[in-house]
């Protein structure tokens, strides 16, 4: 059975998109599923926040052809994160020109799905992109390349327009670029409940988005600090309030990798 691909995505940065692209591939991982983590991200924070060194894996990718030589090269960059069913292909400033290239070739819609054609098999049960704050390029190509999309928004003063730009991508995608993939949900992040900024944002995300929108990610102390600890919130602190919400993201998740 093919993996289920997932991105992490938003036009906008600093929404916790790194945090939840990782926190997710560890929950599934914790729950015997085996999962890659593709880091397309020029920051490379995913490697970072896992303790492991960035590296030009996502360059090699994009830019390799298909063939049994370019796959054998590519696994060198396929690194184990020390926790068991979680493999990470990390990135570095390299990405950048990978995005260049697929631009200035004209590469179709399709090009990252073609290029991850080689995990699609029984290797992994789910595959999971982190994506850069940006609009063009790889982001649109990871978004076409994806079964489920998951939009992490901060819940601030207007944080509904970045995700309604992203939403309206996706129909875009859908309606002229012949995507068959779905948006999983919006997911409010770094949730303060006794603020009424917050309040009012997580109001106008529902009105806006309805269901769509997923039960709040809220502020911690412990998730802040995972990152300069090469920790998951699992790791750090199992039962915390963000760690079991993020459980039920995980939950949510299998759910729907199951239909």
């Amino acid at each position: 059975m093919k993996p289920r691909v997932i991105v992490i995505c938003n036009q906008k940065g600093g929404v916790g998109k790194t945090t939840t692209a990782v926190t997710l591939a560890a929950g599934l991982a914790l729950r015997k599923r085996r999962v890659l983590l593709l880091d397309l991200d020029p920051q490379g924070q995913c490697a970072s926040a896992l303790g492991l060194a960035q590296q030009p894996g996502a360059f090699y990718l994009f830019t390799l052809g298909l063939g049994a030589p370019e796959t054998a090269f590519l696994e060198q960059f396929i690194s184990q994160t020390g926790r068991p069913g979680f493999s990470l292909i990390a990135g570095n400033a390299t990405t950048m020109a990978a995005q260049a290239m697929l631009n200035s070739q004209d590469r179709p819609v399709s090009a990252i799905r073609e290029s991850i054609a080689r995990f699609l098999n029984d290797r992994y049960t789910h595959i999971i992109f982190d994506t850069a704050p940006s609009v063009g390029g790889i982001q649109e190509r990871a978004i076409w390349a994806s079964d489920l999309a998951i939009i992490p928004t901060s819940t601030e003063y207007l944080s509904s327009d970045s995700v309604q730009k992203l939403v309206k991508t996706l129909v875009f995608l859908q309606k002229e670029k012949a995507w068959k993939g779905a948006l999983l949900g919006v997911l409010p992040t770094f949730y303060h409940e006794q603020l009424r900024e917050h309040r009012a944002a997580l109001q106008d995300l529902r009105g806006g988005f309805g269901e769509r929108v997923l039960a709040p990610i809220h502020r911690s102390a412990a998730l802040a600090e995972c990152p300069g600890l090469s920790m998951t919130i699992f790791e750090k602190d199992p039962t915390c309030r963000a760690a079991q919400e993020y459980s039920r993201l995980v939950d949510l998740v299998i759910t729907h990798s199951q239909e």
